[in-house]
């Protein structure tokens, strides 16, 4: 583990900080914390956290002694001075008195001292910082401790490897009991430099920053040396097919399986991260996968990521398929049983009943292939994925050296359950595409950009799909919500097939498609070159055709449903003189809509059809509003609101009728006409 402390930089950050009325401890705590969190290997997405004990003066001019501790929500590898509130230390230190003090008094307590009330809540970890009497304490979850921790003989180990350098906590859940253990294991030797929390981490202190991070650095690489010096190859390889399948081709069925029925149709969706590397086919490919699996995870804050641990799939062989979609089923049910069971047996414990979370997996590993983190975000599938490689490698170095025994369920049930951590998951409310994925063609242009906007501030992901690449990025970065942006002519079968590859390699699988691309020529059809009418039906036809194929491909596999879109235009109903090769062919993709409602709806696939008229956009821009408007000897604004209600229609007005379609749970085979009033455009 390298020593990462830079004597200018920790002078640097205290000179900039002393501008802004922050105090040497403060600055150099702020500085020390950014080293530990930008380590992955120590501290990942809100594991860990530090405190300096210190003075402050308030509003009114009076001083205090204070405790700054990390405030729930901060990221330590980019925490400010304001992630880590100051709380009266006196109060703190006075509870240690007390013998028992419930999680919402311990929050209650911690926040009425606060200096600061609009502060975030200090770690609930806060009292532990405070009853170890030193200045600067720091925690972390590292990685190279937790294989010591998790070995079933794990105090001797530390023992061994520590002596009486550091003490040893036996597991207790987070919170002020623990606080009081790790202070009376403290006060026994005061002289120690730090602890061993069995099950949970390393806590390392000091009288400077710079001490306290140098005892943590050693003391976690003396733990990673052991390893080094006494692992073995603890795993058997297992046999595996001759022709393995692509992660592509079972990511779909595993994100339907994942899937959460709610009844009717229903289901709450997640999206999924692939992740493969030496490190993780080895541990997958291991003939003691299962086993490994079962034991549980390295410390009881992953069950807030990744629950009760993996599901574990057989190898996916290329040519049995169909098979395995249903052995994935079977595989997820199975884990959804035992987690219930699970739930079962340790609800209750102590007297309060609790509401059993969804069941699905979060992570699951694949021999020949890798690891899938699930999560209702994209952001939640790659911390299930990041939190799914520290795992393995806590539990195969720990296993290396021993037998690796992470903290039971019961504990573990006691964590993820825990009524503060639910607070925080009850506070993330989901939109209505939270976990959906949408694709998007044509994703550049007005209206599809519109699309892509109005379906990620809803929560989905959105692959923007173009022939234009660079713009479909720049699209998709104006959506936001992690959507990407894919290069793709939706004329070229293998092109469309390749963006669907890529959405189901971001995310795992494809929930709703609005098929928009397209494309209008002008010219009197009696005299209309065939290659010009064969050019728009590959555009506003074929390509229609190609993308519901690949789209009903993917959906199928999944078993969700999904929603089908098409970008139909009013000319498919009321055809304008001189634009046949436009009319004719998107008359035909508005019936390709009606068919493959009519044929998959018992795959849960609804399809519908937008028809708008008058869009600003690339088939309509300045200069054809300019001429068709002049043709008919009106204004431009005239021409662009000429319709029953008299205003001009946005994509802002077509993207929410796409949204309306995506939402309608009991609508397919419907028109939505998106013109302002056009009478001569109405579906009769």
């Amino acid at each position: 583990m390298d020593n990462l402390w830079n004597d200018q930089d920790a002078e640097r950050m205290v000179e900039t900080y002393a501008a802004k009325g922050v105090n040497r401890d403060l600055a150099l705590r702020t500085y020390t914390t950014r080293l530990l969190g930008g380590v992955p290997k120590l501290v990942l997405h809100g594991g860990g956290n530090t405190s300096v004990k210190t003075t402050v003066t308030d509003l009114v001019g009076d001083e205090w002694d204070v405790l700054c501790v990390k405030g729930s929500g901060w990221d330590m590898g980019v925490i400010e001075p304001a992630g880590l509130p100051a709380v009266k230390i006196a109060p703190l230190l006075k509870a240690r008195k007390l013998d028992r003090l419930s999680d919402e008094d311990m929050v209650t307590l911690q926040r009425a001292n606060l200096i600061d009330p609009s502060s975030p809540n200090p770690s609930v970890e806060a009292l532990l910082h405070a009853f170890i009497p030193r200045k600067f304490v720091d925690h972390t979850h590292s990685t190279g401790v937790l294989a010591i921790a998790d070995l079933s003989d794990s105090m001797d180990r530390s023992k061994e490897l520590y002596g009486d350098k550091m003490g040893y906590v036996p597991y207790v859940m987070p919170g002020f009991a623990l606080a009081k253990l790790a202070a009376e294991v403290y006060d026994r030797n005061p002289d120690v430099e730090g602890l061993i929390l069995d099950k949970h981490g390393i806590f390392t202190f000091g009288e400077t920053a710079k001490e306290a991070y140098d005892r943590m650095i050693h003391y976690v690489s003396m733990a990673e040396d052991y390893v080094r010096a006494h692992g073995r190859n603890p795993f058997t390889p297992a046999a595996l097919p001759s022709a393995l399948a692509k992660p592509e081709d079972i990511a779909p069925m595993l994100r339907g399986a994942v899937a959460v029925p709610k009844g009717e149709g229903r289901f709450d969706r997640m999206v999924s991260e692939f992740r493969t590397s030496p490190d993780i086919l080895a541990f997958v490919n291991a003939a003691e996968i299962e086993d490994m699996a079962r034991r549980g995870v390295s410390t009881p804050d992953l069950s807030i990521r990744i629950k009760t641990g993996p599901v574990v799939l057989a190898a996916p062989e290329a040519a049995k398929l169909d098979a395995y979609k249903a052995d994935i089923a079977a595989r997820v049910a199975g884990f959804v049983e035992d987690y219930t069971n699970y739930f079962k047996a340790n609800d209750g414990r102590d007297g309060v009943k609790k509401i059993m979370l969804d069941p699905m997996p979060r992570l699951t590993l694949v021999p020949g292939l890798g690891l899938f983190g699930h999560g209702r975000t994209l952001k939640d599938a790659k911390i299930a994925a990041d939190v799914a490689e520290t795992w393995i490698e806590t539990a195969r170095d720990a296993e290396s050296i021993g037998r690796f025994e992470p903290v039971s369920k019961p504990d573990l049930f006691d964590l993820e359950y825990w009524s503060l951590e639910q607070a925080k998951l009850a506070g993330a409310k989901p939109k209505p595409f939270t976990g959906q994925v949408a694709l998007v063609t044509g994703g550049a242009g007005a209206i599809g950009a519109a699309v892509a906007k109005a379906f990620a501030r809803e929560g989905a992901h959105v692959v923007v799909l173009d022939l234009d690449g660079a713009k479909a990025a720049e699209a998709a970065k104006a959506a936001g919500n992690m959507s990407i942006g894919v290069a793709c002519d939706v004329t070229d079968p293998a092109s469309v097939r390749a963006a669907f590859d890529k959405a189901v390699a971001t995310y795992g699988g494809v929930d709703i498609v609005i098929s928009n691309a397209g494309a209008a020529w002008e010219s009197p059809i009696a005299t209309m070159d065939d290659a010009l009418l064969r050019k728009s039906f590959e555009l506003n036809f074929f390509a229609h055709q190609t993308v519901a194929q690949n789209a009903v491909r993917i959906m199928k596999e999944q078993g969700t449903g999904g929603a089908l879109l098409f970008n139909a235009s009013k000319q498919a109903i009321n055809p304008g003189a001189k634009f046949g090769a436009y009319g004719l062919a998107k008359a035909a993709t508005l019936f390709l809509s009606r068919q493959y409602a009519l044929e998959h709806g018992a795959d849960g696939i609804r399809v519908n059809a937008v028809n708008a008229d008058r869009i600003r956009s690339g088939l309509l821009n300045d200069e054809m509003i300019a001429n068709r408007a002049a043709a008919r000897g009106l204004s431009v604004k005239d021409y662009m609101g000429g319709n029953l209600l008299g205003l001009e229609v946005t994509a802002g007005d077509v993207a929410q009728a796409f949204v309306h379609h995506a939402l309608a749970e009991r609508t397919t085979a419907d028109v939505t006409t998106v013109d302002g009033g056009n009478i001569a455009a109405i579906l009769r």
